[in-house]
């Protein structure tokens, strides 16, 4: 199995005592930034990145968030950039630039700039973004799946055709031939999370792209996804592989799964309560009024599964930790061998060669985040490694 550690990169301080009721103030204002704690934040995960290299991770997943102490990497490929410069063999995950958002051919040369600059160490993912972003960049919800598949061709194009023009809806380039090009030819690897919109797995299938099968371990919704997924590959001329599939899993290594959930829970609840909802629209049905879903979103799913993917806000914000002790009851959070066990599992019941590990989502102290990442890499990492995941 690959082993990759998803990096949310959250604001290195707790602001529950901001929030109005339920929820932190949105727009939240200047005068709540502190910078010290911003270059605190990006210094202590610099260093995780570079502890992961040393223990032998296959890699770290950036990601794109704006205007929330959620995540502090407006851009990947910053980050990216200077992880490639402290890292020698970590492959850098772009999970991922926001197509809609961003002009494709920019973020085209971006990404070969950082293949070149990492030596071919560049995992590009590419994603919508949350309706969130789109309105602080005021663009359309409505217009978020066309300006997606549109980025996307013109990034494609610029990698690999000799020169390219392009007249699309939306961006338009005449007599382009980008500098530098990619070091992984025809270009670096592919991937696109898949929150269970059909839209996204019917283009990654399209394409024969690897995604991620739900951004939840909830296992019912998985399966869905999945077999959504191997029918529309089969109807493109493709079969599914391990290599086709990435699930996540939030772990936690301890002496015991009390303690885990002693010391993890605080921070998985801080995530859950303040920061997930953010200024932002999670609720199904609404993004399905402002144009962000089709009413054909989910017409794929098993009738069961469809709250796993209702964005029901008050199931994260009205978490307590009695939950949290219930559901890790289900979670890779114990002792090392559960955490195995569980991962293992999960990874052979998906069929899946990559795990993407969330260790750190609620802003945990500096020591406990990179004590996770020498206890994982040190008691986990290896028996993940040398596990065969095989085809189903």
């Amino acid at each position: 199995m690959n082993v990759f550690v998803f990096d949310l990169l959250p604001y290195d301080e707790h602001l529950d005592h901001l929030k109005d009721g339920k929820e932190l103030p949105w727009p939240l204002p200047r005068r709540h930034f502190k910078p010290d704690v911003a270059v605190r934040t990006y210094t202590e995960h610099l260093a995780a990145w570079e502890a992961m290299d040393r223990l032998g991770y296959d890699g770290v997943g950036f990601n794109e968030h704006h205007t929330s102490p959620y995540g502090l990497m407006n851009s990947p490929n910053l980050l990216a950039a200077a992880a490639a410069q402290r890292t020698q063999r970590l492959k850098l995950l772009m999970y991922g630039n926001l197509l809609p958002l961003h002009d494709p051919l920019r973020l085209a040369e971006e990404l070969a700039m950082l293949d070149c600059m990492s030596n071919g160490r560049i995992v590009s993912g590419f994603a919508r973004g949350i309706p969130r972003e789109h309105n602080v960049y005021r663009v359309p919800l409505s217009d978020s799946r066309a300006r997606f598949e549109e980025a996307w061709e013109v990034i494609y194009r610029a990698w690999t055709e000799e020169v390219f023009s392009y007249e699309g809806r939306f961006w338009s380039y005449r007599d382009v031939a980008i500098w530098p090009r990619p070091v992984q030819q025809p270009h670096p690897p592919v991937w696109v999370p898949v929150t269970g919109s059909k839209e996204t797995i019917e283009w990654a299938a399209r394409h024969n792209i690897p995604i991620t099968p739900g951004l939840a371990p909830l296992r019912g919704l998985r399966e869905d996804i999945i077999r959504y997924y191997a029918r529309c590959l089969a109807e493109h001329g493709h079969r599914l592989t391990p290599d086709h599939l990435i699930i996540q899993a939030s772990a936690y290594v301890a002496d015991s799964k009390a303690q885990a959930v002693r010391e993890a829970g605080p921070y998985l609840l801080y995530f859950n309560q303040t920061l997930f909802s953010h200024g932002n629209i999670t609720e199904a049905n609404l993004q399905r009024d402002a144009g962000y879903l089709s009413s054909a979103s989910f017409d794929y799913l098993r009738p069961e599964n469809l709250p796993a993917v209702s964005g029901a806000r008050e199931r994260y914000r009205d978490m307590t930790m009695a939950d949290v002790e219930r559901e890790a009851e289900h979670l890779p959070w114990g002792t090392a061998d559960e955490v195995i066990e569980r991962i293992v599992a999960a990874a052979d019941h998906a069929g899946a060669a990559t795990v993407l590990v969330n260790m750190n989502r609620g802003a945990m102290p500096h020591e406990m985040f990179t004590e996770q990442v020498h206890r994982f890499g040190s008691k986990v990492l290896p028996a993940l490694k040398a596990h065969t995941v095989a085809a189903r």
